[in-house]
């Protein structure tokens, strides 16, 4: 192999080509991959349950009417028409019904890739919840596109619906992300401090990042910036450091002719053995598994 090790490192720029470096989240949503097939139109009577695909991601727009969502907390959300609901796993633990009949709604149906959707999505919680005041600048626009790309026949048209469904997917998590009602790496976001130090994590993977210097680029104190990571990210600092290395490693071991060793060291592993330990412990398969394998 004659890559040199600086160009098995996945900078902001290798990734995104061509987006801006600065866009910590668009860095970020640029690892997540995934596929829709699916949006359709449906109407519940009152008292009706929302009936959804199981093992799959949806996104649920709330045309009229009125329902409550019941996650597997056993928490509830009321939700209001306008409102955009955005269904992260496997529907099968909620309970969805109508409370002021009849509602309308319009669901897109997707799946994340497995691996991303792991290593990317962390924590993220059983329902975004994005309501109409905060989505009508382009809710809108998006939703009467797709449900005109759903009833056309012509060629191209599943590609369309998919690249859709996946604007939407980032533009429900912008939304949400800009309100300051994201929780896990996403919620990182909403402090300009811990942003900075994602940003530095994300843009240095192979550096071996300490507390100390973190905390440092955060401007704070120790003891206040782990406190102040954990709650908004839901991962200490070094965790996320090393699963945010670790995603990037198995799209370098996808996307190029590299050596195990290599793409370890690029990304910070001072061993081919550490590296290969520590990658089974977080995907449950070897490097040698994902070794130039193309990504969808």
């Amino acid at each position: 192999m004659t890559d040199l090790l600086e160009n098995l490192t996945i900078l902001p720029e290798m990734q995104l080509e061509g987006l801006a470096t600065g866009d910590l989240l668009s860095q970020v949503l640029a690892q997540i991959r995934l596929t829709g097939d699916r949006v359709y139109s449906t109407t519940l009577a009152l008292g009706q349950r929302l009936e959804l695909d199981e093992k799959s991601s949806h996104i649920c727009v709330l045309q009229q009417g009125q329902l409550r969502i019941e996650g597997p907390d056993g928490h509830g959300q009321v939700i209001e028409q306008g409102d955009i609901l955005l269904l992260p796993h496997d529907p099968s633990s909620l309970n969805i019904i109508t409370t002021m009949g009849p509602a309308a709604l319009v669901v897109c149906r997707f799946w994340f890739d497995a691996s991303s959707f792991q290593a990317m999505l962390f924590a993220m919680p059983w329902l975004i919840h994005v309501r109409r005041a905060e989505a009508a600048a382009w809710s809108d626009g998006i939703l009467h596109f797709m449900l005109i790309e759903a009833n056309d026949t012509q060629p191209g048209g599943a590609l369309m619906i998919s690249r859709l469904i996946d604007l939407t997917v980032i533009r429900i998590l912008r939304t949400w992300v800009q309100h300051g009602m994201a929780s896990g790496w996403l919620g990182g976001l909403s402090d300009a401090r811990i942003a900075r130090t994602l940003k530095a994590i994300h843009e240095k993977p192979g550096q071996q990042w300490r507390i100390d210097a973190l905390a440092s680029v955060a401007g704070m104190s120790r003891s206040s910036f782990c406190e102040r990571f954990t709650a908004l990210v839901g991962r200490s600092p070094l965790r996320y450091q090393n699963e945010w290395r670790l995603t990037l490693a198995k799209t370098m071991l996808a996307r190029h002719d590299s050596r195990i060793g290599e793409v370890g060291f690029a990304i910070g592993y001072e061993s081919e053995a550490a590296f290969s330990r520590a990658y089974k412990a977080f995907f449950g398969r070897s490097p040698r598994d994902d070794n130039n394998q193309a990504l969808p």
